[in-house]
């Protein structure tokens, strides 16, 4: 062979056969590698949906950086891709909650493979999404209003963010915690948040999913947290969800038929309380077409109390039970897990990068070969 044919052919590997090793950092991070190669047919990125805004007036160089006649691209998402050698017919799209961005599926805290890695050694496309006006898709179109707590820098939260992602009762940690060990893995949580660039609009977002799902094709969608919401709006917009998986959907509405609002639990803080929205049954009936599971982890409260995590989490988890008990009512597949109840202990409401998060994608991989969908 040619010096230029293996010259080709040895970058033809480099791009094909791409192995990503979990990250080991010195100190209190993992040192756990897995140095199985993950072949990629391909990876890329693009952005999805948004629209454009033009200023009044006419643009003039003698006022060049003025808005008058200028428009503003923005509210789209973006998207970050990889497809393995002999995917799996269908791909997962992977919607981060509040205050996060696609990072939430990357490495973990700790520097162990998170879901992105694990899914794709299980032969998965995946799809990791930034939401509108989040983290790499921060254009946005409208300011946020002042009402959103988390669209501001400084970000004065380390602590409500501790206890309400249920680690512990700051600074302790609660005694089954899965949360990664050591002060490395707290100060990389703590660093993982995103402020809002613009006013949050749960409608915006669906629209900018569903439109990846349009693009795209049929695909199964995680969600988690404040994502659960734009999952539940989703399949509202677009008939190509095949499944959803919710990690602990909740801080924004579940949704239920008109008519069929149930009340929240109340919780000792007012403002963390589980909420719920109406939408016309005709919707809702396109949403119960999609399976879906929703996944709680542990230290979540069995009765009101003083610790605001743990007692917000009660609420949702109870609201959790009554939309998928609306969902089956209405002849939907609906499934809830409690973790502690079969058995799996410490989680918190990161459950996709605590310890045991390769036990929670293998009972998530479970579910789907149940559903046909592995």
């Amino acid at each position: 062979m040619r010096r230029k044919d293996r010259s080709f052919a040895a970058l033809s590997a480099i791009l094909l056969s791409i192995t990503l090793y979990t990250a080991v950092y010195a100190g209190e991070y993992s040192s756990v590698v897995n140095e199985s190669p993950i072949v990629l047919r391909t990876q890329g990125s693009f952005t999805v949906g948004g629209a454009t805004l033009t200023h009044k007036g006419t643009f003039s160089r003698d006022h060049f950086l003025e808005p008058q006649g200028q428009t503003a691209y923005g509210d789209h998402a973006y998207v970050f891709y990889q497809i393995p050698v002999d995917a799996k017919t269908y791909p997962i799209v992977f919607q981060h909650g509040g205050a996060q961005t696609k990072r939430t599926w990357e490495s973990t805290l700790d520097g162990r493979e998170g879901f992105q890695n694990l899914f794709l050694r299980k032969g998965y496309s995946v799809y990791l999404l930034d939401q509108p006006r989040m983290g790499e898709a921060g254009l946005a179109l409208k300011a946020d209003s002042g009402k959103n707590p988390y669209a501001a820098n400084p970000l004065y939260a380390d602590k409500t963010l501790y206890e309400l992602c249920r680690i512990g009762v700051y600074p302790n940690q609660f005694k089954t915690s899965q949360f990664p060990k050591g002060d490395a893995a707290l100060d990389a949580f703590q660093r993982s948040w995103t402020t809002y660039s613009g006013e949050l609009d749960d409608d915006l977002n669906a629209q900018a999913l569903s439109a990846l799902f349009e693009k795209i094709g049929p695909a199964i969608l995680f969600t988690h947290s404040m994502g659960g919401t734009i999952g539940w709006r989703t399949p509202i917009l677009t008939d190509k969800v095949k499944a959803i998986v919710a990690f602990e959907p909740g801080g924004t509405p579940f949704i239920f038929p008109e008519g069929e609002v149930p009340e929240a639990l109340p919780t000792t803080y007012a403002p963390v309380i589980a909420t719920a929205k109406p939408v016309p049954l005709k919707d809702f009936e396109k949403l119960i077409k999609v399976p879906m599971l929703l996944l709680y982890g542990d230290n979540i409260a069995e009765q009101s109390s003083k610790q605001i995590g743990p007692d917000k989490w009660r609420s949702e988890l109870d609201m959790a039970k009554k939309f998928v008990a609306a969902v089956n009512r209405h002849g939907g597949n609906a499934e809830l897990i409690h973790l502690p109840d079969i058995g799996i202990r410490g989680n918190t409401h990161f459950l996709m990068s605590d310890l045991n998060n390769e036990e929670i994608a293998d009972l998530t991989q479970k579910w789907l070969k149940k559903q046909n969908l592995d």
